[in-house]
């Protein structure tokens, strides 16, 4: 039960910056504008898909729960 309530206050704490993050407005500078980030334009439509910025964050959040479960 310990790793249990370990592992739910790391959680909490890192759902936390990162709302700190997101209202402060840390995020609108580089976060889905990455290089390989996909926008199509073309009339009325739009689309944007932000591959890059979602294999960086997969990246980011395994190496920390690889780290977190050592």
């Amino acid at each position: 039960m310990n790793e249990l309530g370990k592992l739910l206050v790391i959680a909490g704490l890192l759902m936390a910056a990162v709302g700190v993050l997101l209202w402060t407005g840390w995020d609108r500078g580089w976060l889905g504008r990455l290089p390989g980030d996909i926008h199509y334009t073309r009339g009325n439509f739009s689309f944007h898909f932000p591959i890059v910025t979602c294999l960086l964050l997969s990246a980011v959040l395994t190496l920390l729960l690889w780290l977190f479960r050592r």
